[in-house]
């Protein structure tokens, strides 16, 4: 019988290394949504801001282009931290970059924010979302603010060949519990690079 973590991982690390950056349909030249509900968190630069299935994202470059001081990526491809370590050069060296399967992960810190955008819709199974949450909780300290992206209940069945579990706020924060308050959420259409128009949520919450 396979491990799941293992075709996890053998599955990104497949995709990270046969397609470029802008050949995935999650690419986003200027992560603007995220960028944006960052900015309504309004916390401060010295915060500190993890981005869970972050993989190749440009989201790091322009955190730090805005001044974040500190900055932790987590994958569960090497090779998707690695492209991103690559293009950001000498830069990469401010960045705390984690490779790990956020389901078993243990965290080293707390964080004041936690974005993900496009991961959590692949855990379609419960434990592995109960899982998640667990380091979530553990994670995110009170006040802090969690923001989540995943495809809408309108969005795609399926993404790099995996089924996903759409969402929507309710759906989120009842899958977070009671720890987490609903703060902001509104729906995006995502353009593919390729032109396909893919169906968004995004939700951020409130530590308790």
């Amino acid at each position: 019988m396979s491990d799941p973590e293992l075709d996890r991982t053998a599955h990104w690390q497949g995709v990270y290394t046969s397609k470029r950056e802008d050949e995935v349909s999650w690419f986003q030249e200027n992560p603007s949504t995220s960028l944006r509900l960052i900015k309504d968190a309004a916390i401060s630069r010295d915060a500190a801001i993890i981005d869970i299935g972050g993989g190749a994202s440009r989201l790091v470059d322009a955190l730090l282009a805005q001044g974040f001081r500190s900055l932790a990526v987590l994958d569960i491809s090497a090779a998707a931290l690695e492209a991103a370590k690559a293009r950001l050069g000498s830069a990469s060296a401010d960045v705390d970059w984690i490779v790990a399967d956020v389901t078993d992960w243990r965290p080293a810190k707390t964080y004041g924010l936690w974005h993900d955008r496009a991961a959590f819709h692949f855990l379609t199974a419960a434990p592995d979302r109960a899982a998640y949450v667990e380091r979530l909780k553990s994670a995110v300290m009170p006040g802090g603010q969690v923001i989540i992206g995943t495809f809408a209940l309108d969005g795609p069945e399926k993404c790099s060949g995996l089924f996903v579990q759409r969402h929507d706020a309710k759906s989120l924060a009842n899958e977070l519990g009671p720890s987490f308050e609903l703060a902001d959420y509104f729906a995006e259409a995502h353009r593919t690079p390729w032109g396909a128009v893919q169906q968004f949520q995004f939700s951020r919450f409130r530590r308790l």
